[in-house]
């Protein structure tokens, strides 16, 4: 089956060239719970939206304002609640201009991909900015239970990837009603990043309007294949190996896993907590939503990503042949440039909000989105 790829420039100047996994992928933590860290939102059940506009602010990007402001949904108990990033002219926006719904990786991530557990890329909020500064609007959200969306949901740990798309629709119709598109509704384009990629992949056939889907850094297999290959990729943990795939075989199953018979170092990956998580998401198979995902799909995967790689995002391509994959040296999963193999440069990105995401990331979005839009075009004439 022919791949549509497309090999973007990056703007790094040094060969692609991949180290083992085994050397790259025990890079955040050193224990096995620190590898995966599982720690996740719940999300909207509430389709109703309320949207206000607070906080608005004006940002300065590649020489061009942008305007920020808080948008805000109801969940179950409180406000969901986000950040809307605008171009300068956001109130005159053209009624074929998509909206951009980014929606967050795994763990404790926050609206501008920051996590405190030690990420300060900020590269959700990098991302909105520099899409506004070429036209677009996109809304960026804190999950439930979370951050600004604490209030939402009294338990954070209770979540499914359907719940997630609930939030998801929700947000949708929140961008519709502060941009109003003239005829009909502003189309929407989820851009996924990581463990985002997954929920917009099962979301977007529910989201009123939607017009593409973007995938950045998304896996392309189950959970429970993800956490095994990142597992026996460190060494440090073949003491360990057997009881932890026998644990994730459990989870696969849709049962649930005795903390009291498994080790100390494996008590954190298997939290009681976010066992049904885990049961839900591994449930999963991306490739099987690629493959029914009716609107254009652009994958995007940077080739210095320690953390997913481009077997995931080729895997996605196969199984959707009319989708986009944009394979963009130099790039790392935080969306930073990284030139040189060494491990210590890659993650220092991570925690280095001043450095900018790759250009070349930005461009395959806008010409992507530039075709969606040639669609549309030739749809109403």
């Amino acid at each position: 089956m022919a791949l549509n790829v497309m090999r973007a420039r990056g703007d790094g100047k040094g060969p692609v060239r991949r180290r083992r996994a085994a050397e790259l992928l025990p890079v955040m933590r050193r224990s096995i719970g620190k590898i995966v860290r599982i720690l996740v939102a719940l999300c909207l059940t509430t389709l109703t939206s309320q949207v206000s506009a607070q906080t608005k602010g004006a940002t300065e990007t590649e020489g061009r304002q942008v305007l920020q402001e808080e948008l805000t949904a109801s969940g179950p108990a409180g406000a969901l609640k986000g950040t809307l990033t605008l171009p300068d002219d956001g109130e005159t926006l053209r009624g074929n201009t998509p909206a951009f719904l980014i929606v967050p990786g795994s763990g404790p991530t926050d609206r501008d991909g920051n996590s405190p557990l030690g990420i300060a890329a900020a590269p959700y909020k990098l991302l909105a900015e520099a899409l506004a500064s070429r036209g677009f609007p996109s809304l960026r959200i804190d999950k439930r239970g979370m951050f600004g969306s604490k209030d939402a949901v009294s338990n954070p740990n209770d979540v499914t990837i359907d719940r997630y798309g609930d939030d998801l629709v929700a947000w949708a119709s929140a961008i519709q009603a502060r941009l109003p598109a003239g005829t009909g509704a502003r189309c929407i384009i989820p851009i996924g990043h990581s463990e985002g990629g997954l929920v917009a992949l099962a979301a977007v056939g529910r989201l009123p309007n939607a017009c593409g889907i973007i995938l950045i850094a998304s896996i392309g297999r189950p959970m429970d294949q993800v956490i095994s290959e990142q597992l026996r990729a460190n060494p440090a943990n073949a003491p360990f190996l057997a009881e932890a795939e026998a644990a994730l075989a459990t989870l696969k199953q849709g049962e649930r896993v005795d903390q009291s018979t498994l080790s100390p170092a494996l008590l954190p990956l298997f939290a009681t907590e976010v066992q049904g998580f885990l049961v839900d998401t591994m449930s999963y198979d991306p490739v099987e939503l690629a493959a029914t995902t009716q609107v254009p799909m652009l994958i995007v995967q940077g080739l210095r990503d320690i953390q997913v790689t481009q077997k995931d995002a080729r895997m996605l391509a196969a199984a959707a042949p009319k989708a986009q994959l944009a394979l963009i040296p130099d790039v790392n999963h935080a969306l930073k440039v990284v030139e040189t193999d060494e491990l210590s440069a890659n993650l220092s990105t991570y925690a280095n909000p001043a450095l900018p995401i790759s250009s070349a990331v930005v461009e395959v979005i806008e010409r992507f989105t530039a075709e969606v839009m040639g669609r549309q075009a030739k749809e109403i004439d």
